[in-house]
């Protein structure tokens, strides 16, 4: 008998369903993930105060629709400032002494968990809900 070695390979048809199947899945994926993300920053609720903690100590607790300039002055000898601005209804540093300046650079903040960090300073600036204090966390 005459044996012949016939390998298949597979045909384009067949090996471009999966591919498209998994481009429409990952796909899918990606839009569920981006409505579940515009629903959260969407949903998220205005805050109506900024907590502004420094080395991990609340210094102070300011309401939102108090227009209002707050320095906070850090370091071993008072040589380290950020200007903290709430201007209606948001908050924004607009001065800092740190080397980089980031804090300085982000946009103002007005919505619940929103925050402006500045490590240099350890100061970090943190819209809060309508009674002062944090969500409870259930474990």
């Amino acid at each position: 008998m005459n044996q012949t070695n016939q390998t298949t390979k597979p045909t384009a048809h067949g090996g471009g369903r999966k591919f498209r199947n998994d481009l429409i899945f990952v796909a899918a994926i990606l839009v569920i993930i981006a409505i579940g993300a515009a629903a959260l920053f969407l949903l998220r609720e205005e805050g109506s105060t900024v907590q502004v903690e420094v080395n991990g100590t609340i210094i102070g607790t300011y309401p939102l629709s108090v227009d209002r300039e707050v320095e906070i002055i850090t370091g071993d000898s008072g040589e380290e400032l950020n200007l903290l601005v709430i201007k209606d209804g948001k908050a924004s540093v607009t001065t800092a002494t740190c080397p980089d300046g980031i804090c300085a650079a982000h946009k103002p903040i007005s919505r619940e968990g929103e925050s402006i960090v500045c490590l240099p300073h350890k100061v970090v600036i943190t819209v809060i809900g309508g009674n002062g204090e944090e969500p409870d966390v259930i474990a």
